[in-house]
Formats: structure tokens, C-alpha cells, sequence
């Protein structure tokens, strides 16, 4: 693991008081994590984009949501570690080119990626990932008529809105990854454009292909989007002894527990299982049910290769 300092500490400023409301942030098609609770909670990537962090709780849990720019990993952890709350920040440092988190209580160090204490008191314990979705924020609007949006901070600076590394203030209107997402490099090197770009040699899918990663029991299986579209947007597997279903749509994947139905995409795109309709987005039925969600983590696929390998990818077991 390579782990190497890039800009000062708080830098970029996590969000420690996050406040919530209706008023659109950005615009429609904008991806938004979203936590499902009594009064459901998205969190604009246009947001986090500038503060990679939010320390939070939803219905009395404490959680951190989580975003990596580079690593394209949108991840929500239990901030509960032998029972102590901690509260997150951004150290400043990269570990294969993913961002290190640090906690404020014991100043130890956490890869957010896999979630992982690397340096520090609390080394080798590891964050417990909770069930989370991205979606774009009219999804959101559409599917969770009471859910709130987080609210961007006033009179906030980040490195993020800096030419160099110091803070500089936030406009969030302007998006600063989107070069980077848009080209075909991947990690700080092809962010900043320096000539020390890592390779990629997976013919499948690309480096930054998104992949919904789940580790369940001792097993780990990366499912890349690309894969499951190919697959006709539904693959039904078993990981760590669990039956699992994973379903794409036209902007996002999602995994969900299986109880034993046979799904099915027909050719309006509809997902069908045990005699109704599926909202592959949010695991819910026509007639009521829902399917539960299944703690993952969304990010790139060279994120999930650094942490996990190359075998780890579904198909390749």
C-alpha cells in the first residue's frame, strides 16, 4: 500500500453540523448518496465533491458518508468502533490514491475504500459499511417525497476549490472532477496531470468502471456495472452464503438480499419477480414489499482491485 501525504490536514473540511432541507442543490441529473431512514437523506456529490466527509446520524446511529473524488467510492460507515463515537476528517494523505480519513478521537488513520485503520491506536479494526444508494437527485425527489438534502455549508473553503493546496473558497456551482472523470486516466497522477499515470490491463472494463463491491462473511466480489448490463441488468449470485440479487438501471447499481425469486428484466425494461413489478433502484414492489438492501460499497473498479485483487471481480471466481 502506498501511502503518501498530498495537502495539509483539513484541507478539505469535513462537514461536522450538517443541516438539511428541500431547496435543490445542483441540478437533476446530479448524483446524490442516499441513506433510507424515517426521513430518508441525500447527500450531493457536488457537496461532498468539496468536504469528502460528513459526520451524521440517522434515527439515532451515528454514520459517517463518505467520498473518495478519485476513487469514484460513494461510502457510508458505522462511526461506532468499540463503542466509542468517533468523528472523521480528512488527513490530507492518499493510500493508493484513496482517501485517508483520520478520527479526531484517537488520531488514527483509515483507508476509506475498505474502510480499514492503517496507522494509528485503533490499527487493523475495520468500519462497519452500511446500506446506502446513489441516485441522481431527481430519483431521490421522485422515489422519497419526504427525504432531505443536505445543505451546503456558508462561507466554506477547500483545497478541492484551490489551484494548489490551500483552502480557497467554494463555489458549488462549479464541478472540479469533471476533467478527471471524463478522461481516460485514473489516480492523482491523471488528476493533476503529471507523467506518472498508473496502467490498466483488464480488457473487460476499464479502470474506472464503476463496481458495487460486497463483502459478506469472508468473501468479497466486485460487481462491475458494465458486466451486469451485459448480463441484461440482473445477476443473481451467492456471496459469503447469501443469495443476492444485483440490478442495473439507467444510472446507478444496486444489491439486495434474495429471497428465493427468480428475476427478470422484460423488454420495457421492467424488473419482474414473483408475480409483480420491482423498482430495482430502491428494492421495492408493486404490491408493497421490499427487498433489503444490502450494505456495498460503490466506487471504481481500480479501487476495488487495489483493495481486494484482481479475482475479486464477478465472473472471474
Amino acid at each position: 500500500m502506498n501511502v503518501r501525504q498530498v495537502i495539509p490536514r483539513d484541507a478539505i473540511p469535513s462537514i461536522d453540523e450538517p443541516t438539511f432541507g428541500t431547496e435543490r442543490v445542483g441540478d437533476p441529473d446530479d448524483e446524490v448518496v442516499v441513506v433510507e431512514a424515517s426521513a430518508p437523506k441525500a447527500y450531493p456529490v457536488r457537496v461532498l465533491d468539496y468536504h469528502e466527509i460528513v459526520n451524521d446520524a440517522v434515527d439515532g446511529d451515528p454514520i459517517a458518508v463518505t467520498w473518495c473524488p478519485l476513487c469514484g467510492s460513494a461510502i457510508v460507515y458505522d462511526r461506532a468502533v468499540d463503542g466509542r463515537v468517533l468523528e472523521f476528517g480528512v488527513s490530507g494523505k492518499l493510500a493508493d490514491d484513496d482517501l485517508v480519513m483520520y478520527d479526531r478521537e484517537t488520531g488514527s488513520e483509515w483507508k476509506q475504500s475498505s474502510g480499514e485503520c492503517i496507522d494509528g491506536p485503533l490499527r487493523g479494526r475495520e468500519l462497519r459499511v452500511r446500506p446506502a444508494a446513489v441516485l441522481s437527485l431527481k430519483s431521490f425527489r421522485e422515489r422519497y417525497r419526504d427525504g432531505l438534502v443536505l445543505q451546503p455549508p456558508e462561507n466554506a473553503a477547500s483545497e478541492a476549490a484551490s489551484g494548489g493546496d490551500e483552502p480557497a473558497p467554494i463555489d458549488y456551482n462549479e464541478t472540479p472532477y469533471v476533467g478527471y472523470f471524463e478522461g481516460d486516466g485514473f489516480g492523482l497522477a491523471a488528476h493533476r496531470g503529471t507523467d506518472d499515470e498508473r496502467s490498466w490491463d483488464h480488457a473487460d472494463f476499464g479502470p474506472k468502471t464503476v463496481v458495487l463491491g460486497l463483502e459478506i462473511g469472508s468473501e468479497a466480489r466486485g460487481y462491475p456495472l458494465s458486466q451486469v448490463e451485459t448480463a441484461g441488468g440482473v445477476v443473481h449470485d451467492t456471496v459469503g452464503g447469501t443469495d443476492i440479487v444485483v440490478l442495473a438501471t439507467d444510472e446507478g447499481i444496486h444489491a439486495f438480499e434474495n429471497p428465493g425469486f427468480e428475476f427478470d428484466r422484460t423488454d420495457d425494461g421492467t424488473i419482474r419477480a414473483d408475480g409483480t413489478a420491482w423498482d430495482a433502484a430502491t428494492g421495492s414492489a408493486a404490491d408493497g414489499r421490499r427487498l433489503e438492501r444490502l450494505p456495498a460499497r460503490r466506487l471504481f473498479a481500480f479501487a476495488w482491485r487495489d483493495d481486494h485483487g484482481v479475482d475479486s471481480f464477478y465472473g472471474r471466481q
